[in-house]
């Protein structure tokens, strides 16, 4: 089920391209500093699309899209 998420990066992998930006800018902004700022870790299910479509073009991997818990 493709529902509502959250975001997860590795700065540590982050090289600062901006392929992120590109593929998902509400979400995403390379800095000044050329440092990822996320604009927003919690992603609805209508806009996971973009975020995943941002993980996959990573290519460092650094952008990891997680489950939010649903059901208690």
């Amino acid at each position: 089920m493709s529902g509502a998420c959250r975001v997860v990066v590795d700065m540590g992998k982050c090289s600062g391209l901006g392929i992120c930006e590109a593929e998902a800018p509400d979400f995403f902004e390379i800095g000044a500093d050329g440092q990822l700022m996320v604009l927003s870790y919690e992603v609805s299910a209508e806009r996971r699309a973009e975020v995943e479509v941002a993980a996959r073009a990573c290519p460092t991997q650094a952008i990891v899209v997680e489950e939010v818990g649903g059901d208690a």
